[in-house]
């Protein structure tokens, strides 16, 4: 079994190592300078973890002339709205309250505090790595209220829809979730539609895709002729991706096609998607930097209405501004490049962020200030 195992993992790190082989992408490369359009393109990768890996692999910088690789609304946490982040930390206020979230968040930003500062004025905050360990806190410590922060696309709603049915099925009554997930094709449909920005294809999101698949993505191309191209996040990956959506637009066609096919199937993940389905419905969700956008959020079903935390606590949410000078919103619809904003190195900095870009390990601010 042992032996058995030991070839599995060596076959895997075979097959992954040849997403970093360099013939594979100097052939990618010229395919891509072949087949780019004269006039130029702008492609956006839509995922947060593609713009970390075509900065830390210097993708942009191998893109033929005109050809634009803009960074979109891809990181969860910085697409969350500051009314939503002033949400929490007035959850945190809340007397008996232990709040649960992902060490990003902690980190970003309010209107006048951040997860941080509340823990270092004696808030109880604790950093988990899933739903599951907020359930443990809750189920070790029958006495506090745990609130896990919610935050984030298609990929981790799944999770927390689980750990919301585990907490019912427990009878778990100290258990509640603050749920500011979101999905990815409704902001799709407002970037597309935005009359300032001019996307001729999009690089789309492996990790969502895992989820939701290929066929949301269908009315990109066939409704608005936009091509796209679902891949994964090996230097490889990302060149591929782009070289087929360069295909795409040099045989004029538009289609959604996936070259992750190792992670991603054009009906998704079944069973993920169903558990969405049980536990919440899709609301109307405000987006840092593209506003209320119908239908692109999710939001608890009545049936489990005990472990929805804003309907549980009600708490006072402070008058919410968003920062001086922050172009966040800006950056996330690709409006301006990280390094374009005027705060960007000297005012906002990873160590002192203005806004939620620079703060997140996936922001295009915390990405342009650590690889160009």
């Amino acid at each position: 079994m042992a032996a058995l195992h030991k070839a599995s993992s060596d076959t895997f790190q075979a097959e992954l190592q040849a997403f970093k082989d360099p013939g594979l992408a100097k052939g990618l490369i010229e395919s891509i300078d072949k087949l780019a359009p004269a006039c130029g393109a702008t492609l956006m990768e839509v995922c947060g973890t593609h713009t970390v890996a075509i900065a830390r692999n210097g993708i942009r910088n191998l893109m033929p002339t005109g050809v634009r690789l803009a960074s979109g609304p891809g990181c969860p946490v910085c697409v969350t709205s500051n009314r939503d982040i002033d949400t929490v930390i007035a959850l945190a206020r809340t007397p008996n309250v232990t709040i649960a979230t992902f060490g990003d968040m902690t980190r970003v930003p309010g209107s006048t505090s951040s997860l941080l500062a509340e823990q270092a004025s004696g808030a109880n905050v604790r950093i988990v790595y899933s739903p599951l360990d907020a359930l443990r806190l809750a189920q070790d410590d029958p006495s506090r209220e745990v609130v896990f922060v919610g935050v984030g696309f298609e990929t981790t709603t799944p999770l927390v829809a689980m750990a919301i049915k585990r907490a019912d099925a427990l009878g778990l009554r100290n258990f509640s979730v603050f749920g500011a997930h979101k999905n990815m094709p409704g902001a799709l449909e407002a970037i597309v539609n935005d009359p300032q920005l001019q996307v001729d294809a999009l690089i789309l999101p492996g990790h969502v895709s895992t989820i939701i698949g290929a066929d949301p993505y269908r009315f990109l191309a066939e409704r608005y002729g936009i091509p796209g191209v679902i891949t994964g996040f090996e230097p490889v990956d990302v060149l591929q991706g782009i070289a087929m959506i360069m295909r795409q637009l040099h045989e004029g066609r538009a289609d959604i096609e996936i070259a992750y096919a190792r992670g991603v199937q054009p009906q998704g993940n079944p069973v993920a998607l169903a558990a969405i389905e049980e536990v919440f419905e899709t609301c109307e969700a405000t987006w840092r930097g593209l506003g209320p956008i119908p239908g692109s959020g999710y939001r608890i079903r009545n049936r489990y209405t005990r472990f929805d935390a804003v309907r549980k606590f009600d708490p006072v949410i402070e008058p919410t501004r968003d920062p001086k000078g922050c172009r966040c919103g800006d950056v996330l619809r690709a409006r301006m490049a990280p390094n374009e904003c005027p705060l960007f190195r000297t005012a906002c900095t990873p160590e002192n962020p203005v806004g939620p870009c620079m703060v997140s390990s996936e922001g295009s601010c915390a990405a342009y200030y650590r690889y160009y």
